[in-house]
């Protein structure tokens, strides 16, 4: 088969690859999309990955034309989307089927090969089955969709609460998109960005425009304060930076909640006098990472492609650029050199 496969930093090629033999459990999935994240950019071009070689993608999705010891036969010819996270099954959090803080995982496209690929195989356990109508794009979308909605209810906002979202990238476009799909008051749903591009995205997404902030022309302090009443209930950190968390604790109202959904950017430290914030207003500060995915209809995939079925969001809209996937270094290109205004890059069957 063909795959780019990620010899070491900043070497990604596209060549021949052995195609991936089953396991017990396992079943061989035809790749049929597979998205670029974020993540992608830093480690096949900066830090490599935790083994080498190694074909990245965790964002994909395809159909089961394999199928391995013990596992059904009903799979063989399946649409899925696929949860990238093996866990062990073994750890605290397995046990409570809180796979996502599994202490000894596996991860398809960082620790073993993923989806950038013409095959990939996959555990049984992490697949979801595709209802007609869900398209194969859609479905590579179910991964960070799953991130965005895990963030929205690990927080829980009240549909009477102010919220606001800093960092419109793909993960806090995704956030916004589904804040505003649960509630039908949008003007009390704020967003903050620093990119024209941005603004378009959000307003199509169905954010007033009155509640899109520019950073780069507007004080975000005191835009927010004064649309809020004294700070946002709910504050959604999506950047990963140290002064865009500070931006969160000054801009959330007393006994407000932060969630940290971006991945750090770099190490992050607070003065005195935000850790005071912190104390005196009586803010809760939570993490999030990955998604719930326990095969559940009320785990956060089961959330999304509920509301995917019934054509309540429409992610496609968001996909700003595909590719073949031969063509695929392209979108890496374009992600690691930020050239281009993007949103979700993604590699297809056929150029588009």
């Amino acid at each position: 088969m063909k795959a780019w496969v990620l010899h070491g930093a900043n070497d990604i090629r596209w060549e021949l690859a052995d195609k991936p033999a089953m396991g017990k459990g396992e079943v061989l999935v035809a790749v049929k999309a597979a998205g670029i994240c974020g993540s992608d950019i830093p480690r096949i071009y900066k830090t490599g990955a935790h083994v080498h070689p190694l074909i990245p993608g965790h964002e994909f999705s395809g159909m089961v034309v394999g199928i391995g010891e013990g596992v059904d036969c009903a799979w063989q010819g399946k649409r899925v989307g696929i949860f990238p996270l093996i866990p062990c099954g073994k750890c605290k959090p397995c046990l409570e089927k809180q796979f996502e803080m599994c202490r000894q995982y596996d991860y398809l496209g960082s620790r073993r090969d993923g989806g950038f690929a013409e095959y990939v195989t996959v555990p049984v356990n992490n697949l979801i089955a595709l209802p007609e109508g869900v398209t194969y794009e859609e479905a590579a979308m179910l991964e960070p969709m799953a991130v965005a909605v895990h963030a929205m209810r690990r927080v829980g906002p009240k549909k009477t609460e102010t919220i606001a979202v800093c960092g419109l990238g793909t993960i806090g476009l995704l956030l916004l998109m589904f804040l505003l799909e649960d509630r039908e008051d949008k003007e009390g749903i704020f967003a903050i960005g620093n990119k024209e591009f941005q603004k378009q995205q959000a307003v199509a997404l169905g954010l007033p425009e009155a509640s899109y902030c520019d950073s780069r022309k507007e004080d975000v302090g005191n835009w927010l304060q004064e649309r809020t009443n004294g700070g946002a209930d709910v504050f959604f950190e999506c950047v990963g930076k140290n002064d865009t968390v500070v931006q969160a604790v000054n801009d959330t109202a007393p006994a407000g909640r932060i969630c940290l959904v971006g991945n750090p950017a770099s190490h992050m430290s607070l003065e005195k006098e935000v850790y005071w914030k912190i104390l005196r207003n009586q803010q809760t500060i939570m993490g999030t990472w990955n998604s719930s995915f326990t095969g559940e209809e009320t785990d956060d995939w089961h959330y999304v492609l509920e509301r995917l079925v019934q054509n309540r969001v429409a992610p496609e809209g968001l996909i700003s650029h595909k590719f073949s996937l031969e063509a695929l270094e392209k979108g890496l290109r374009i992600m690691g050199d930020k050239s281009e205004d993007y949103v979700k890059i993604m590699a297809c069957q056929e150029e588009r």
